[in-house]
């Protein structure tokens, strides 16, 4: 580990001005008028340079030649309008991209908001990507993040607002590699221990247990089963056939099919009852009415109903995130260790694999890639459909 400290943020006074200076191995770097947004900016985007290229001396950049060129602030800026407007589900909700775009686009203004976007090259890059592992991120979360960052020039190439060669130069930089770099390892997303999921079934409502149950039948994603309706599933065989609209391949024009067996119907059955058929068949609205009915109530027959005072509003279905506070909660109140909706769908997957192979989970799965096509999934569906007639 390197002795040196790291150079403090300082201020001079030169003929009534004040301005703010950093001294990195003996060059005295100002930057701009003392405790103003913009010098903190380029003190906080110098010495992450300076910790990532191990503490070297670092070059001032080149001033730019074209004075109406973009700075990084306006690029983010209109990356970020792209991004509300792209990143989309077909109901016009925000897709999970937009949070991890609004993370990596934060962090970039933080250290370059004043630079120029010609000036902004791989050790600009690496410094960022440094932010990442300071913050404990994981290791292929950081890449993750860092080839975000790449889009965001990539976009600005395409609206003309970059020069290609920036784009090029961002290009060279390396993804970090295991044992090679400081970034954790992530642990991975292992199944949940059977008697952990018992434990929490009289801490949650009936809506959000049998959403647990589905999952270990079905091996479906939380967010395939929250929108479950009764419109979606194909009801004429004796493997009930659940088609969602938005899945997580949508996007690459894949169909995904949940296959529902037997044991997955008995529980999907009473949720179908006098409901019409476009209606979302786990709703929080009805848990919050049923758990309502079965608390005692203290209040008399003609007292007001209180102001609400919270902006919290249930919806029509419940959500991943709703659908994981729920448990989180139960497993709080069942006094087990947390576990999440996604570990469930690894349970379904080892059982599934053990039994029945590789092949036919990965299609029960909706496993797929651009290079696994559709006629590898047709030979093996009638596989996963007496698959699923057996364990779901």
């Amino acid at each position: 580990m390197h002795a040196t400290k790291v150079p403090k943020y300082r201020h001079q006074k030169v003929k009534g001005h004040d301005y703010a200076f950093v001294d990195l191995n003996g060059v005295r770097r100002y930057l701009g008028e003392y405790d103003s947004p913009e010098s903190k900016n380029s003190y906080d985007r110098l010495i992450a340079e300076w910790l990532e290229t191990g503490r070297s001396k670092i070059a001032a950049p080149a001033l730019s030649t074209k004075p109406k060129e973009a700075s990084v602030l306006e690029l983010c800026g209109r990356f970020w309008e792209h991004v509300e407007n792209y990143y989309r589900k077909p109901d016009g909700t925000a897709t999970s991209e937009q949070d991890i775009f609004r993370q990596v686009i934060r962090t970039i203004k933080q250290l370059y908001a004043g630079l120029r976007v010609s000036e902004f090259g791989p050790r600009a890059l690496k410094a960022v990507r440094q932010q990442f592992i300071e913050r404990k991120i994981c290791r292929d979360t950081a890449n993750k993040y860092t080839s975000r960052v790449k889009s965001v020039f990539k976009w600005g190439v395409e609206q003309e607002l970059v020069p290609p060669s920036v784009w090029h130069g961002l290009q060279a930089v390396a993804g970090l590699r295991r044992g090679r770099c400081e970034a954790p390892e992530s642990e991975g997303v292992e199944p949940v221990q059977q008697t952990h999921v018992d434990a929490i079934q009289p801490f949650v409502s009936k809506q959000v247990w049998a959403l647990i149950k589905l999952q270990l039948f079905t091996a479906a994603r939380p967010g395939e089963l929250v929108m479950l309706r009764s419109a979606d599933i194909d009801k004429s065989g004796l493997i009930w056939v659940y088609t969602p609209k938005d899945h997580k391949t949508a996007h690459h024009g894949k169909k995904r099919c949940i296959y529902i067996g037997p044991k997955a119907q008995e529980i999907v059955a009473p949720f179908m009852v006098s409901r019409p058929i476009g209606d979302f068949l786990f709703s929080p609205v009805e848990a919050e009415k049923e758990r309502h009915a079965e608390a005692e109530s203290h209040r008399r027959p003609d007292q007001k109903q209180n102001a609400c005072k919270t902006k919290r509003v249930i919806g029509d279905h419940y959500t991943t995130d709703s659908y994981r506070r729920c448990i989180d909660r139960a497993c709080e109140k069942a006094g087990v260790p947390s576990w999440h909706p996604n570990q469930l769908r690894h349970n379904a997957a080892t059982c599934v694999r053990k039994e029945f192979g590789l092949d036919v989970a990965q299609v029960i799965l909706g496993h797929g890639s651009l290079s696994i096509t559709e006629i590898y999934a047709e030979l093996d569906r009638e596989k996963a459909i007496n698959a699923i007639a057996k364990s779901g």
